[in-house]
């Protein structure tokens, strides 16, 4: 049985969430109550060594970070759609998960901490430029295509979608940016979709 490890509001633990209902993926949920610190207990820690959300386990088998927990799942789980094996397709994925971990972890998912969770360690002037620019830069790639590659959705799409749709709790308005706009409206299209909350 699969078991995800989960906070309800990190986009992270919703990427997985939202993964494991595409895949029609029964699992048992794991809350894991960071707001007391849950996540750094031994007992957690266990898990994962760097205390942090989520984790998905699979019998055996304990997986940490969203990334590369949606690989797990597309190539174990889904078909070749999601991931392909040949290089230049698999190439193509694994950018936007680079993406998701750079410039969408440092613009919308830090503006986020910051607004949301006054997380004031954050150069909010730095997440905002940076959340601007990697949204142009989608809004651009978006224009002449409907999905981020391939022509169909992957784990691009679920990898990057969470922190740019929840945008707004970052005070970053999605208006300028129409392409993205359409993009996350085919996302909640999918079959399995499911909100964030």
């Amino acid at each position: 049985m699969i078991k995800l490890y989960d906070y309800q509001l990190s986009g992270n633990c919703y990427k997985v969430r939202l993964m494991l209902s595409l895949l029609g993926l029964e699992h048992e949920t794991v809350w894991v109550d960071l707001d007391n610190g849950e996540h750094k207990s031994p007992e957690f820690l266990e898990l994962n060594s760097f205390g942090q959300v989520p984790v998905l386990t699979d019998g055996d088998l304990v997986f940490q970070d969203a990334q590369a927990i949606l690989v797990y799942l597309a190539r174990r789980y889904g078909d070749e759609d999601w991931l392909p094996l040949e290089p230049e397709a698999m190439s193509r994925v694994m950018r936007w998960l680079s993406t998701t971990a750079g410039e969408i972890r440092q613009g919308p998912e830090f503006a986020r901490l910051y607004y949301k969770f006054n997380v004031q360690t954050v150069n909010i002037e730095v997440a905002t430029q940076k959340s601007e620019t990697i949204l142009t830069l989608l809004d651009n790639h978006l224009s002449d295509r409907e999905w981020l590659e391939l022509g169909h959705p992957t784990i691009a799409d679920i990898a990057c979608f969470p922190y740019v749709s929840l945008s707004p709790d970052a005070k970053i308005s999605l208006d300028a940016y129409p392409n993205v706009l359409s993009w996350m409206e085919r996302i909640r299209q999918l079959p399995g979709y499911i909100a964030i909350a």
